[in-house]
């Protein structure tokens, strides 16, 4: 008779259970080596367990079939001293009087749609130069640009080449121009110019929701794992051929690398594709929360969550973290839904990047959020917003106050913010600011390293769209949005934008495109250069951020270098000490201002003694390159905002 959800539930709960099953140092899946091939597989409750062999990645029948021998902790295997790469393999599983048939959970290669698993000798994956890439120096300051792979190089007017159009190989041409003029820069050449120096991928695990055979004109953002540590197919060259995805990828970061950027995962650990997964099909409901009344658990939205509390779902996931930056030199990882995951296995998986590459070296934060209550077992702590005192100072979230304040919900489409007119945010941006340290944030935050300060990502509208629903004026919304820029870049905390935010992308007013055509979701390279004057704005003041080390500070005490904070209606006004770090090369200007006016009407400010210089105003974010002096008062044009430096005094 099969159990209940609740019934697993009970049984996992158990200490019996985790004495006699738990494993939390065991290697798992298929491992290739010079002496030949393991395959392990953890599947406590199965009565037997059949290893099926193909010489394909679909269809065709199984050329061998190997009974598996179970082992201590519920742990089947079987080994052969033949190399069997490259060769295809699922198992079939006999528990509670049924016929199961699953691929690996634990599989690091697979085929056309995931659906069944390969070995692979990685090494073999590597493309030329793999064992000597690394990534660039880490700069003072993190500016975080999001990107999905398909999004990137669809649209022709990219100059792409045919063939790369939407993969990972379009990564590897580094001087692409608008429509092949030479003359324009697009793609790589491009985002080097802007002076983002952290690309995060959209997700590239495999997922479920995109045909990867190309029958159909499918889109996604990828939010739905089916297999965890392996690269999503549709992005490569041959989907069908299990290797190609991964060197691709590879060579993809190894590309990417070298143009100078380091590269973030975004991983999806708290929920996947559907229930009817790997995990359940081998361990019926040990990898998902279930509620009292025997339903599953559903803070994600999405039809489950992950049991990240239990010991070998929290393994799995830390071994996961683990095997991408290892095999894939990733740089640092961004997670769905943080909040519907442990605090203990955040700081789990902070503390082993530490340890193997060096305190802060691996960059990591997430959404400090759930869509919905979680049954989450053990008592522990859900990685949530109110909670973020307890993670690491190096694990940070996405601010959605500080996104709010400046232009309105998210959530509420009418509603505007400091830019577009809201009364009453001055506080809120003065703790923007500072990153929400000083103990008067939400947050709690510890330094301004656990904060992310941004006003777009793929979630929810643009912020050019979000600033049409509240500013039918164009040219007011241009001003709204240079302010907006100009207030997230002059925040401390971790800098964050959307992909095509330079350049005001739009995607008609869609809150979510998770699954809209490609048309819809496509950088518009052509609109980049429509909108030039708006990406050397932003570019201007990614430039200057990199140069005012008072806002770069990521330490404890960070926040303290915010002084001499004032306030008006709808304008704000404070002082950093802009005096470099132990060991820094002095900043060009001990002390900088900002001033932001988001009224309607020019706001006169007096200036403090000495000799100021404008850096940047509404219209232009380059003046630092030629400062003119301002002494006494400055004007601060409507809706628009000065940042004003003055040079060391003389003694």
């Amino acid at each position: 008779m099969r159990k209940t959800a609740k019934q697993w539930k009970d049984i996992y709960s158990t200490q019996e259970f985790k004495e006699k099953y738990v494993c939390e140092g065991a290697s798992l899946g298929a491992l290739v080596t010079q002496k030949g091939t393991s395959f392990r597989l953890w599947s406590p409750f199965a009565d037997a367990v059949t290893l099926n062999l193909y010489r394909q990645g679909s269809g065709a029948e199984a050329f061998e079939k190997h009974c598996m021998i179970k082992g201590e902790k519920g742990i089947w295997e079987y080994r052969t001293q033949r190399n069997l790469h490259e060769i295809y393999y699922d198992f079939t599983l006999q528990m509670e009087g049924r016929t199961v048939f699953s691929a690996d959970p634990y599989a690091r290669a697979c085929g056309i749609n995931g659906q069944r698993s390969m070995a692979v000798d990685l090494g073999k994956t590597d493309p030329e130069g793999w064992q000597e890439d690394r990534p660039p120096a880490l700069e003072q300051e993190t500016v975080i640009y999001e990107l999905h792979v398909k999004e990137f190089s669809w649209d022709r007017s990219g100059g792409f080449p045919e063939e790369t159009r939407g993969k990972y190989t379009a990564f590897l041409h580094t001087d692409t121009t608008l429509d092949g003029d030479g003359v324009h820069p697009t793609g790589i050449s491009y985002l080097k110019e802007l002076g983002v120096n952290y690309i995060q991928l959209m997700p590239v695990y495999d997922y479920g929701s995109v045909d990867e055979t190309g029958k159909g004109a499918d889109f996604n953002w990828g939010y739905d794992p089916v297999n965890y540590n392996v690269p999503e197919g549709s992005y490569s060259t041959d989907p069908s051929r299990g290797e190609v995805r991964i060197r691709e990828l590879k060579e993809m970061i190894q590309s990417l690398h070298a143009q100078g950027f380091r590269i973030i995962m975004d991983v999806v650990y708290n929920h996947t594709y559907s229930l009817d997964s790997w995990f359940q099909r081998t361990v019926p409901w040990y990898f998902y929360r279930v509620n009292e009344d025997g339903t599953a658990s559903n803070g994600s939205a999405c039809g489950n969550d992950v049991a990240s509390e239990r010991e070998m779902c929290a393994k799995y996931i830390l071994e996961s973290v683990l095997y991408w930056a290892q095999e894939y030199h990733m740089d640092g990882f961004r997670f769905d839904l943080m909040g519907l995951l442990d605090v203990d296995l955040m700081n789990r998986i902070r503390a082993a990047l530490d340890e193997r590459y060096g305190k802060g070296e691996k960059i990591l934060f997430g959404e400090p959020w759930a869509a919905d209550r979680t049954a989450m077992e053990q008592e522990k702590e859900q990685a949530l917003k109110q909670n973020i005192h307890n993670l690491d100072k190096n694990t940070g979230m996405f601010c959605d106050n500080t996104r709010d304040a400046i232009k309105g919900s998210a959530l509420e489409l009418k509603e505007p913010g400091f830019v577009n007119g809201a009364p009453g945010m001055e506080t809120e941006i003065l703790n923007s600011v500072r990153a929400w340290c000083g103990g008067d944030g939400p947050s709690g935050a510890k330094a301004p390293s656990q904060i992310i300060t941004y006003v777009s990502s793929h979630d929810n509208q643009t912020l050019w769209d979000k600033l049409s629903e509240t500013t039918t004026d164009e040219e007011l919304r241009k001003r709204e949005y240079r302010l907006a820029a100009g207030i997230y870049m002059t925040c401390q905390g971790r800098l964050f934008l959307l992909s095509g935010e330079e350049f005001a992308r739009s995607k008609d007013g869609m809150e979510d495109s998770y699954n809209a055509p490609i048309e819809i979701n496509r950088l518009d390279w052509r609109k980049a250069w429509r909108e030039r004057e708006l990406v050397d704005y932003y570019r201007g003041l990614i430039a200057l951020r990199k140069r005012l080390p008072g806002l770069c500070d990521k330490s404890r005490e960070a926040w303290r270098r915010i002084y001499g904070q004032w306030t008006r209606d709808g304008v704000v006004g404070f002082f950093v000490d802009n005096q470099p770090g132990a060991g820094r090369q002095r900043a060009a200007w001990d002390t900088v201002q900002v001033i932001y006016n988001s009224r309607k009407e020019r706001e006169d400010c007096q200036l403090p003694a000495g000799e100021w210089e404008v850096l940047a105003d509404g219209q232009d974010s380059f003046r630092w390159e030629k400062p003119e002096p301002a002494r006494g008062e400055i004007a601060v044009e409507p809706v628009s905002m000065v940042i004003l430096g003055r040079r060391e005094q003389e003694k």
